[in-house]
C-alpha cells in the first residue's frame, strides 16, 4: 500500500457539502428518460450536450449534471465551500500535496463560477466552488411533485483499495467520520465521512479504484421510495433495481440502489441520524455483522460490491482502476455475506468487535 500522504502546512478549504456530480452518459436521450421521467430530477438547462438537474429543495443550479460522452464516467465530484477565498485555498492546498490542479474563473459547467478541479491524491476529480447561479426552490410548488419525490443531493460513494489512506486524506480536509467496518485484525474496509451535519458526505469503500460506487439522492421518507420501485415496476423497468428497499445497519438509512442506462449505481436514501456535535460518536462495525449493510440480515448482491463507474482525469481520460491488496469486504464475508453473524452462538448480546456507539 502507498504511504501515508503528509500533512499540508496550508490551511484546508472549508467545505460546506457535497454540491453536485458530473457524469458522462453515452446516450443522453436515454439518460433524460431515465433522470427525469422516472425520478424525476427538475431541468435547469439543457441543450445537445448535457443536461443540468437539480433536486426539489435546491437553490443552486444544479445538483446532477448529464454529459454525453464516448464513455461513461465520473468527471467530477464537486463540493460548495463557504467564501471565495476558499477556492484560492483548495488550489493552494492540493499544490502543495503534489496534486494536478486546472482552475476556470467561469467554470467548468454551466450555473459555476470561479472553480478549481484536481486529480486528488486518491485518483479522483475533485471540485471546489463557491459562486454559483441561484434558481427557484421548489418546495412550495406542489404543482410539480411527485410521490416518490427526490428532495437533495446527500452524498458521494468512493471506491479507493486504500482506505486508512483515503481517511487520513479526508481527515486532514477536514472531513469528520460517523462510522467505519473493520475486523479484529485493524483492517478498515469502508469509512463514512461528513461534513454537514448528516452521517456523510462522502464514503471510502474498499475495493479496486479509483471509481464511484454511488451517488445518493435523499427523499423525506421511506414510502417515497416504495413508490419509486412500484414506478419501475409499472414501466417494465425492474430489473435496473440492483439491490433493496431495505435498512442499512450502517447510517441507520432506507435505501435503494438502482442502475441508470450507462450502470451509474443510483442510491435513494432517507432517515439517517444527526452528526452535527462536536463530540459526536463514531460508530465501528464487524465486518462479520450482517446487519452493518442490511438491518435486515438480507445478503448484499455480488455486483454491489464489485461493479462501479470510472472516474476521469482532468484531460478526460479514465484513470487507471489499481487493485485492493488488502483482504476485500466481499472476499471476506465469503460470496458476498455468505459467512457472518446476527447474534453469537450464544444467542445473546451482539460478537465482540462490533462496538455500537463507541467513540475511537
Amino acid at each position: 500500500m502507498p504511504n501515508p500522504l503528509p500533512t499540508p502546512s496550508l490551511p484546508a478549504p472549508d467545505i460546506v457539502r457535497c454540491a453536485y456530480m458530473e457524469i458522462v452518459v453515452t446516450d443522453l436521450a436515454r439518460s433524460r428518460a431515465f433522470y427525469v421521467d422516472v425520478l424525476g430530477l427538475h431541468v435547469t438547462e439543457e441543450d445537445d450536450e448535457a443536461i443540468y438537474l437539480r433536486s426539489l429543495e435546491e437553490f443552486i443550479h444544479h445538483n446532477l449534471v448529464l454529459r454525453k460522452g464516448p464513455v461513461a464516467a465520473v468527471a467530477a465530484f464537486a463540493y460548495r465551500v463557504r467564501s471565495p477565498a476558499d477556492v484560492d485555498a483548495a488550489e493552494a492546498y492540493y499544490r502543495e500535496l503534489g496534486c494536478r490542479t486546472e482552475r476556470r474563473r467561469n467554470g467548468f459547467t454551466k450555473g459555476v463560477g470561479d472553480s478549481v478541479r484536481v486529480e486528488d491524491p486518491l485518483g479522483f476529480p475533485y471540485e471546489f466552488f463557491y459562486d454559483v447561479q441561484h434558481v427557484e426552490r421548489l418546495t412550495q410548488r406542489y404543482d410539480l411533485y411527485s410521490a416518490g419525490e427526490l428532495v437533495r443531493l446527500d452524498h458521494f460513494n468512493q471506491v479507493t483499495p486504500d482506505v486508512p489512506r483515503g481517511r487520513q486524506y479526508l481527515e486532514d480536509l477536514g472531513f469528520r467520520v460517523s462510522e467505519d467496518i473493520q475486523d479484529s485484525d485493524g483492517v478498515t474496509y469502508a469509512v463514512w465521512m461528513h461534513r454537514k451535519q448528516t452521517v456523510h458526505d462522502t464514503a471510502l469503500t474498499g475495493g479496486n479504484g479509483p471509481r464511484m460506487h454511488h451517488v445518493a439522492f435523499a427523499t423525506h421518507e421511506k414510502h417515497n421510495i416504495i413508490q419509486i420501485c412500484d414506478k419501475m415496476g409499472a414501466l417494465r423497468i425492474s430489473d435496473r433495481i440492483e439491490r433493496g428497499p431495505g435498512r442499512h445497519g450502517v447510517s441507520n438509512a432506507f435505501y435503494l440502489y438502482i442502475l441508470d442506462p450507462d450502470d451509474h449505481r443510483i442510491e435513494i436514501y432517507c432517515q439517517d441520524y444527526y452528526t452535527g456535535d462536536p463530540d459526536n460518536p463514531t460508530i465501528t462495525w464487524d465486518v462479520h455483522d450482517n446487519q452493518r449493510r442490511d438491518w435486515w440480515g438480507n445478503a448484499v448482491v455480488p455486483s454491489w460490491y464489485s461493479e462501479a463507474s470510472l472516474v476521469l482525469d482532468l484531460d478526460g481520460n479514465p484513470q487507471d482502476v489499481v487493485e485492493r491488496d488488502e483482504r476485500s469486504e466481499q472476499a471476506v464475508t465469503v460470496g458476498a455475506d455468505g459467512f457472518s453473524y446476527t447474534r453469537r452462538d450464544d444467542g445473546g448480546a451482539p460478537a465482540e468487535g462490533f462496538k455500537l456507539g463507541t467513540q475511537l
